[in-house]
């Protein structure tokens, strides 16, 4: 009973029309506004019966809780400021890096593929081979541990990908 909107990278017609065919009520390819995905969610929840202006207020809050600052044991990332600090210690990450260590702390404990961390730091049009997600990882590790030789948040798991671990 509850309405799922797609959101992805992916936008080609058979994938579009794959995701309907597994039961989602609409389908939303990068790159796109939150605006404009807040409207496609009111309008879904009308769709299902569950519209209401907490609901309203609910979506328009999921937008705005993705730029506050997030904070997962000794982290915390601003996205609106592009801050990381580790431990109270500011931490100097490229936006790529930044993109992949929010997508790894939104989830601690949830592994992410290589795949899944592409699509979370590059837009669509950029081809970049998987294993560039490694390096940008072991640069990360190479900064955080300038600030916090202990440091080992961010695992590898051989075969599958990422997580964050939290502390």
């Amino acid at each position: 009973d509850l309405p799922v909107i797609i959101l992805t990278s992916k936008d080609e017609e058979i994938d579009e029309i794959l995701g309907f065919n597994l039961g989602a009520d609409d389908y939303m390819h990068k790159p796109f506004s939150q605006r404009l995905l807040i409207e496609r969610v009111k309008a879904v929840l009308r769709r299902a019966g569950i519209e209401g202006e907490d609901t309203a207020a609910a979506a328009a809050g999921g937008a705005e809780a993705a730029a506050r600052a997030l904070k997962r044991g000794k982290l915390t990332l601003d996205p609106a400021r592009h801050d990381c600090l580790w431990d109270g210690k500011p931490v100097k990450l490229t936006v790529t890096e930044f993109l992949l260590l929010q997508s790894l702390a939104q989830r601690p404990g949830f592994v992410k593929s290589r795949d899944n961390l592409m699509d979370a730091a590059y837009d669509d049009q950029v081809y970049v081979d998987d294993r560039t997600i490694d390096s940008h990882i072991k640069r990360m590790r190479k900064k955080f541990r300038e600030v916090d030789p202990e440091f080992d948040a961010i695992e590898t798991l051989y075969g599958v990908g990422y997580r964050y671990r939290e502390a």
